[in-house]
């Protein structure tokens, strides 16, 4: 790596940040005892097995067996290079380290973050460029006077930073180019675009009201572009880029983050407009989605900093049935589900505009129901319960949605409900769910469960282990708190550990130790390069131990090691004899024969 960073820098940028911190920006964690726990951001799972250590300064999943310290979680989860994490992690504290990844790097990955850190720039900038043309321009006075008239309030308008491009065909060419920005690499960024054959650049949004996206860390990375005359499509947004995946970004997450930690629980809505004018009200939790269903990756991000949704979509049917399918997707996720419904032919914006925003705080978000409350007005719209075929179908899909529920209590409650709406009695709908609840138990014991791809081959949560396997971690975890052990295990058994993972992650300790460093859990693993080890060792980090062992207790964990070591040579030897004996070298098999009586002797002492 050109220009490397010295590692005190890289020592005093990881002791200056908190995990915890840096980690709850990605996940949703709660303590439990010393530890922070939450769903894991690197395989799905809706119960909690990932682990966060403060006092180590490290993580581990139970799950997955990923783990690590500040860095590598950093590197994992934005896809960065060493380098760009710790870069990353540097804007964090008060510790400069510009004069040593500021020059240009070589290789590949160093490329693509420099193309990236520059298309953020230029979003940066382009976003400052199109606002300004909004608000203090002649020529943006007619957007201006749109949004006004449509209920936006300048200070709203700043807020989101909301802009204007020019009915120009190449202004923004002009303008990226003049600022030193490559238009080939503008192009790649989504904004502007070109003639293939002819290889001239045009802007790619005019006459538009502009609309900053931005990631989950705040940095623009792409442009919506509305239509306020005539003309289609109504909404053009940015390609799909290094920078923006739709499928990922989530309209104003970066802001409503915190928010929606502090209110425990998100609102989820269609449109931009439709955010926007909620937060004006104090609706601060309100996201979107990029004009598309919900994702699974979207609804993952929200599982990730809170358990609770409200879902507020437009009235209409297609507003009905998208509820319907992004609640879906949230309850995949693990997420609990409530609706928001408004009366037909309203958005969230136009319900606001009308009736204002303390209505639609109190009668609107206030009033929100059960998903399954909402399921049960849902599957009876346009239904006859009059007409037999009708009746049977709406009880049919009721209990089908009844049955995915996991209370009892819910089951209960909710056939009672659909007795009264069908004139049936409870028993009769309780033996139906419990057919549906037998078909679904019956064939879920038949499936095999797929085998999953995991990131190390050893994930030990639950698990025992051999004495021996047991004696290894117990010394490996003590080893890494204090090196006076880590001195007394290499000079009484040296490297005789059993399991591959265990003897690799005792070398590096040897070697951290003997160039001079102090026992530092997260400096350990940062150490330790290939993931699948350093797994390994954040689990074993992980261990509850006693942390003052006596001499007794090590000497305990040491023997152990020690005689399955030995018994593991006698069996070797007791290999290498019998082949002696088949190729009739009896000598050879004679003189192993004493070494392995040796060797039992040294056991028995």
């Amino acid at each position: 790596m050109n220009n490397r960073i010295p590692e005190e820098l890289i020592e005093k940028i990881r002791t200056q940040v908190d995990i915890v911190d840096i980690i709850g920006e990605y996940v949703q964690l709660k303590k439990q005892g010393r530890n922070y726990f939450g769903l894991c951001p690197f395989h799905g799972e809706n119960t909690p097995s990932f682990s966060v250590a403060p006092d180590k300064q490290i993580y581990h999943c139970f799950g997955c067996g990923a783990g690590g310290n500040v860095i590598s979680f950093l590197m994992n989860i934005e896809g960065l290079s060493f380098t760009d994490s710790v870069k990353q992690l540097s804007l964090k504290t008060n510790v400069d380290i510009s004069s040593y990844v500021s020059g240009v790097q070589t290789n590949e990955a160093s490329h693509v973050s420099s193309d990236k850190d520059d298309m953020v720039k230029a979003h940066q900038l382009l976003k400052k460029f199109y606002h300004h043309l909004l608000v203090n321009t002649k020529e943006g006075e007619e957007a201006l006077q749109y949004l006004l008239n449509r209920g936006f309030s300048k200070s709203m308008i700043d807020e989101f930073e909301i802009g204007f491009a020019l009915p120009s065909r190449d202004m923004v060419v002009k303008f990226l180019s003049g600022h030193g920005f490559s238009l080939e690499k503008m192009y790649e960024a989504g904004l502007i675009t070109k003639r293939e054959a002819a290889d001239v650049y045009f802007d790619r949004f005019r006459n538009r009201i502009m609309f900053p996206i931005h990631d989950a860390h705040g940095s623009p990375v792409a442009f919506s572009g509305r239509i306020f005359g005539d003309g289609e499509p109504k909404y053009l947004n940015s390609p799909e880029t290094k920078l923006f995946n739709k499928r990922k970004i989530i309209y104003n997450f970066h802001n409503a983050r915190l928010a929606i930690r502090q209110k425990e629980h998100a609102v989820l809505m269609e449109g931009f407009v439709d955010v926007i004018s909620s937060v004006s009200i104090g609706v601060t939790e309100a996201v979107a989605t990029m004009g598309t269903s919900l994702t699974d990756e979207q609804a993952k991000a929200i599982r990730r900093t809170t358990e609770q949704v409200i879902i507020c979509y437009d009235g209409d049917q297609a507003g009905l049935e998208a509820t319907v399918r992004a609640a879906q997707t949230l309850q995949s996720v693990g997420c609990t589900v409530r609706v928001a419904t408004l009366p037909e032919g309203f958005d969230p914006d136009d319900y606001i505009r009308k009736y204002g925003g303390e209505k639609f705080v109190d009668h609107v978000i206030g009033a929100h129901e059960t998903y399954m409350s909402f399921m049960l007005r849902f599957l009876k719209r346009r239904k006859n319960l009059q007409d037999e075929g009708d009746r049977i179908a709406y009880i049919e899909e009721v209990i089908q949605e009844i049955s995915k529920l996991t209370s009892e209590l819910e089951h209960n409650v909710y056939i009672q409900q659909l007795a009264k709406d069908v004139k049936l009695s409870e028993d009769i709908l309780e033996r139906q769910l419990k057919q549906v609840l037998s078909r679904r138990d019956s064939k879920s014991k038949q499936e095999k469960k797929a085998p999953t791809n995991r990131p190390l081959a050893y994930v030990s949560r639950g698990k025992l282990f051999p004495k021996h396997l047991t004696a290894e971690r117990f010394l490996l975890a003590h080893m890494m708190r204090n090196a006076d052990i880590a001195d007394r295990v290499k000079e009484q058994i040296g490297g005789a550990f059993s399991n591959e993972y265990h003897k690799a992650i005792v070398t590096y300790l040897y070697s951290y130790y003997e160039t001079g460093h102090e026992a530092d859990i997260s400096s350990i693993l940062q150490h330790i390069k290939d993931d699948n080890i350093r797994n390994v060792a954040s689990e074993i980090a992980m261990m509850s131990i006693n942390e003052e062992p006596s001499q007794q207790e090590l000497s305990d964990y040491m023997k152990q090691v020690h005689i399955h070591h030995k018994m593991e040579v006698i069996k070797e030897k007791e290999d290498e004899k019998r082949i002696a004996e088949r190729e009739s070298n009896y000598v050879r098999a004679a003189e192993i024969a004493m070494e392995i009586i040796k060797l039992k002797q040294l056991l028995k002492g």
